[in-house]
């Protein structure tokens, strides 16, 4: 994850052939240096992929598109929501339920709640190694813990922790917003969908999106540490990690 939040959202994923950015909320430099601080390329994409139009997942998506040449993988009322100046020339399009092939790697798009066009995370499914990122929805439906079901690695949102977001500088139309079932998940959802839903197969679980306002770390990393040792079933060796703001996650290596 080259970082995840409210100012810049983006995740490379790449195999020995493919290369492909999930949202681009980085402007070009900033993105191209987070990519070059964990020693990889910047550049050579395949695909840019788009969740939704939110500026924090956009905001490089033209620079880096007519830069490195790379297609645009957008659903037809998210490309209609985003004012485009006239950069970005190669589209394809995508629809929720959907799979998609771009070289050896297959992704499933799938509609998560979220006050956007219509929004969407992902599931990655490359030589036998499954990844979904999961950011940006407001409760966690059926069909999405069914799309993330095995998974070798889990990226999800814990956004806030609902007393800082009450008692938090936000407005109150703002903090109803994030709070609903279109907003964004909660410290505490996140924990009952990780003791009582999340099925303990991935070797790598990132929470993301973790709010600079209304969240701390420590709180994140303690309700999911909670969470995954009230479940009834080991760990198997999961390995917990929280997106940063401002820095790359490690690389991790199927």
């Amino acid at each position: 994850m080259l970082g995840s939040g409210s100012r810049g959202n983006s995740t490379l994923i790449a195999t020995g052939k493919t290369r492909v950015l999930v949202d681009a909320g980085f402007s070009k430099r900033e993105t191209c240096a987070r990519i070059e601080s964990i020693g990889e390329r910047a550049g050579g994409f395949d695909a840019i992929i788009v969740s939704h139009e939110h500026i924090d997942h956009v905001k490089g998506l033209e620079a880096l598109a007519s830069e490195f040449k790379a297609p645009i993988y957008i659903s037809a009322a998210t490309r209609e929501a985003i004012l485009w100046n006239g950069r970005a020339k190669s589209f394809e399009m995508i629809s929720p339920g959907e799979p998609f092939t771009i070289a050896d790697i297959e992704i499933t798009p799938f509609t998560v709640p979220h006050d956007a066009a219509d929004p969407v995370a992902f599931r990655i499914d490359t030589q036998g190694i499954r990844i979904a990122v999961v950011t940006d929805l407001g409760c966690v439906p059926e069909h999405v813990k069914r799309h993330v079901s095995g998974c070798h690695c889990l990226i999800f949102e814990s956004n806030h922790d609902l007393e800082m977001l009450k008692v938090g500088p936000y407005p109150w139309h703002v903090k109803q917003r994030v709070m609903s079932r279109h907003g964004h998940l909660s410290n505490l959802t996140t924990a009952e969908f990780l003791r009582n839903d999340f099925d303990g197969a991935a070797q790598v679980l990132v929470l993301a999106h973790l709010s600079e306002n209304n969240n701390h770390p420590e709180i994140v990393r303690m309700s999911a540490e909670e969470a995954l040792s009230a479940r009834t079933t080991s760990r198997n060796g999961l390995e917990l990690h929280l997106a940063s703001q401002t820095a790359p996650s490690p690389v991790f290596r199927f």
